[in-house]
């Protein structure tokens, strides 16, 4: 699990494009950046990075009490290049969506 994606920004004209990752708590900007531009080719311009505590949970049974902690976490918000205006989330692929719907009967 070293990158997922969990929401994206497209550019506007006064706004360069955005996306918020979940990363591993030990991956630094460098690293993120790096990652993004040599395995998937994106223009990374910015990445800034928090640190969250992961949740403490109390499960009160009938004989004993459970304690447990969620994982921690890192977000990580990474700023496009103004050449990169479209993330691509609900893109569409012609391949796919030129071909006529088969009829099932």
């Amino acid at each position: 699990m070293p990158m997922i994606m969990t929401s994206a920004t497209n550019a506007t004209a006064k706004e360069p494009a955005r996306a918020i990752f979940r990363v591993l708590p030990r991956m630094t900007k460098h690293e993120i950046k790096e990652y993004l531009t040599k395995i998937y080719g994106l223009p990374v311009q910015k990445v800034n990075t928090m640190n969250y505590m992961g949740k403490r949970k109390i499960v009160r049974g009938t004989t004993k009490v459970l304690y447990f902690k969620y994982r921690d976490y890192k977000k990580a918000v990474v700023t496009f290049d103004k050449s990169f205006t479209d993330v691509g989330l609900g893109m569409s692929i012609p391949e796919i969506d030129d071909e006529p719907a088969e009829e099932m009967y």
